[in-house]
């Protein structure tokens, strides 16, 4: 199974449950994980930054994308960022479900985002199931939130620092909580 194929695969969201999807995940996370070591443990510029991730993501990562290492992923190759992202420090993307980022977007401190969950009777368990993450356009994600897998979060949503969203949130909107909901619209 090629890494295209995989990401194929993952959409049709159906259980990441057999050797050959292993193999090629475990592969991966070896791959994420000697370019984050690279990453996170010494000083780089900012352009050293976007060379590291775009090996990282597999492609070449728009030049307004900033970074501010730490940064953390076990997959690595189902990230996609658009124009003028910002991701603070200590960001964990657990991204074999997919996270798309879109322009504009900024990222807190400490955000997690998990695009897989495990089934919940205990002999699935183990098993897991993968659900993209996207964000649309000037989308704020607060320090210390977690998005997990299947939520969309609409244009120019504000989500406070915290949140565990766990839900789609409409677009101009702020959102916060455990689990988030709704606070308020987003007037211009």
């Amino acid at each position: 199974m090629t890494t295209e194929e995989f990401k194929e695969y993952v959409k049709t969201r159906k259980a990441l449950n057999t050797e050959e999807i292993h193999r090629l995940m475990d592969d991966m996370s070896n791959e994420a994980r000697r370019i984050t070591f690279q990453l996170n443990t010494a000083y780089h510029t900012p352009d050293e930054v976007r060379r590291l991730l775009s090996g990282l993501f597999g492609y070449q990562v728009p030049s307004s994308l900033r970074v501010f290492p730490p940064f953390y992923t076990d997959f690595g190759k189902n990230i996609v960022v658009g124009e003028g992202v910002f991701i603070n420090a200590c960001c964990h993307f657990q991204d074999h479900g997919g996270v798309t980022i879109g322009d504009g977007c900024q990222i807190g401190h400490n955000v997690v985002f998990a695009t897989l969950n495990h089934g919940l009777v205990p002999k699935d368990r183990k098993t897991t199931y993968p659900a993209p993450i996207v964000l649309g356009r000037n989308v704020w994600i607060g320090s210390n939130t977690t998005i997990l897998q299947g939520v969309t979060i609409g244009d120019n949503a504000v989500v406070g620092a915290g949140a565990v969203v766990t839900k789609d949130v409409a677009a101009n909107t702020v959102v916060g909580g455990v689990p988030a909901h709704f606070i308020k619209v987003i007037e211009e």
